[in-house]
């Protein structure tokens, strides 16, 4: 009689080897009917009780906002909430009205470019970089100047600095004098950014610091990554989004910066005549 032999375990270098098998996880799980677990605490027991939604989403990104930053955070978000169709993310919310997409697809694409590197969270994501590096050089001896030659032989432009249409920004002195009845408003990456507001207009480059170059300031003094804080800011101007898409859908479909042929003023080569 012939016995059955087991295969042999299949061994492997692939670098995916490891990751067959049960799916290995260490940010949580959810148990339908049971519970549900957010970083080893308990998410119905434990907590929805003593956490808020900032919070949480602070620890989702691997980092703590404590209360006070968690208030001065929103207040940045309620304070950048601007229900403008012209703002470059809110008109693709606008135009997907418009065209009678879903609200998910609508918002998704508009959050998608809101990472516009010129004044979106790429933006924001070097200027937390930046005011790091800039912090730790100064601190090992460093002076501002130094650290502004460098980043602009390297990195070209200072991210957070200068705005389109208007030289400075209406929201940092309300973010300002709240970051100061929480005692926030004095930390080194705080102190840095308006430090080289000041630097930049001594040498003849008046370029005022703008909310991204603040609240990637605030990033940076509590302790966020590039990446983290880039994270954790990702829906901060949904609210403005909203009410864009919705007012796109009371008018026809279309009729978002419709225009006619003969309302385009064209400056471009002459009509060329096509002959046979």
């Amino acid at each position: 009689m012939t016995q059955m032999q087991s295969a042999p375990a299949q061994t492997s270098d692939h670098p995916l080897q490891a990751h067959t098998g049960a799916f290995q996880t260490s940010v949580g799980g959810a148990f339908p009917g049971e519970r549900a677990v957010f970083h080893g605490r308990d998410i119905h027991a434990d907590v929805m009780h003593d956490t808020t939604w900032l919070e949480l989403c602070s620890q989702a990104v691997g980092c703590r906002l404590t209360p006070a930053q968690a208030k001065l955070l929103d207040t940045f978000m309620v304070a950048t909430s601007y229900p403008d169709a012209r703002v470059w993310n809110n008109r693709v919310a606008s135009l997907a009205g418009s065209t009678r997409s879903t609200p998910g697809l609508a918002f998704a694409a508009a959050n998608a470019v809101s990472e516009a590197t010129v004044f979106g969270r790429r933006n924001e994501y070097k200027a937390v970089a930046f005011f790091k590096r800039a912090v730790a050089a100064m601190q090992a001896g460093a002076t501002l100047g130094e650290c502004v030659d460098e980043h602009l032989a390297t990195q070209g432009v200072l991210p957070g600095y200068g705005r389109p249409l208007y030289n400075g920004d209406e929201r940092i002195p309300p973010m300002m004098a709240l970051a100061r009845e929480l005692d926030l408003h004095d930390g080194p990456h705080v102190q840095l950014a308006f430090a080289l507001e000041e630097y930049l207009h001594g040498i003849g480059k008046p370029l005022k610091m703008n909310a991204g170059a603040l609240v990637a300031a605030f990033g940076a003094d509590f302790g966020f990554t590039p990446r983290q804080w880039t994270m954790l800011l990702f829906p901060s101007f949904l609210a403005g989004m909203q009410p864009c898409f919705l007012e796109a859908l009371e008018k026809p479909i279309g009729a978002v910066f419709a225009a006619r042929v003969d309302q385009v003023d064209y400056t471009g080569p002459a009509p060329r005549s096509w002959e046979d």
